[in-house]
């Protein structure tokens, strides 16, 4: 990719993953939500999203996105994901359009999808081969408001490719941490991603062919009840790491039987 990519909320988790595996690898254009701590070594600038001046200025010159900014808050109240996560992605795609970008890179979530866990269902899902394995085609069944805006912001990515021909992948990020993955082996462990696999699939998502996609960002976990065969099929994602077989400073027990 010849022109730079633009990173907003280069300051989060997801955005210092995404940096620290593929810092190289493009010529980034960085917005932050406040002063970074320290001077990042690509251009940047500090932006809201929810201004229009703030999204065209950086937007402009760039031939790809990875949009990660919002109120990231699974309690985040209606007010502002409906500014920060709503209106501020729509902002997002239509400095995109107008901007000429090649591909839209949208930071969706797990939360979007977070109803379709329930004391009665759950069990089930758990298990790594059954009928409520979600993959991507399953209608977003949000179980808080920061997942309604997630949901949204697929929804908003569907009109801009469909009206605008804009190159759209969705990723539902599941639950990414450094190092040694969630203690709780069957919902954290389930849907873990790694640092490393986190940079990978969003290079897949920069480098790849596609229309509109919806793929799952998590980790290749013994137990999973999020499908990555779509991110495999579509993007080239190979991830390389498990919750499971975790090669660190320690190594996740095996659950009971």
């Amino acid at each position: 990719m010849d022109d730079p990519v633009l990173l907003t909320g280069a300051g989060g988790a997801v955005g210092a993953a995404i940096l620290e595996g593929l810092e190289d690898a493009y010529e980034w254009k960085l917005m932050f939500h406040s002063p970074p701590a320290e001077e990042p070594d690509h251009e940047y600038l500090v932006g809201d999203v929810s201004s229009e001046g703030d999204v065209a200025a950086a937007m402009d010159g760039v031939g790809a996105v990875i949009h990660l900014a919002g109120d990231p808050r699974p309690e985040a109240p209606w007010d502002s994901v409906l500014e920060n996560n709503i209106d501020g992605t729509q902002k997002m795609y239509e400095a995109a359009v107008d901007e000429g970008v090649e591909k839209f890179v949208f930071a969706s979530s797990n939360h979007a999808v977070g109803s379709f866990e329930t004391d009665e269902r759950t069990p089930e899902m758990y298990r790594p081969d059954d009928q409520y394995r979600l993959d991507g085609t399953e209608l977003p069944r949000p179980g808080n408001l920061y997942g309604v805006s997630k949901a949204t912001g697929e929804v908003l990515g569907r009109y801009y490719h469909d009206q605008y021909d804009l190159s759209v992948c969705n990723i539902r990020i599941g639950n990414l941490t450094r190092g040694h993955p969630p203690i709780d082996y069957e919902r954290g462990q389930a849907m873990w991603l790694s640092y490393r696999d986190c940079a990978h699939i969003h290079d897949c998502a920069l480098q790849a062919d596609y229309e509109y996609e919806i793929v799952y960002g998590i980790s290749d976990n013994d137990r999973k009840y999020y499908s990555i065969e779509r991110a495999k099929d579509v993007l080239g994602y190979d991830p390389q790491d498990n919750s499971a077989h975790f090669d660190g400073d320690e190594r996740v027990a095996e659950p009971e039987p």
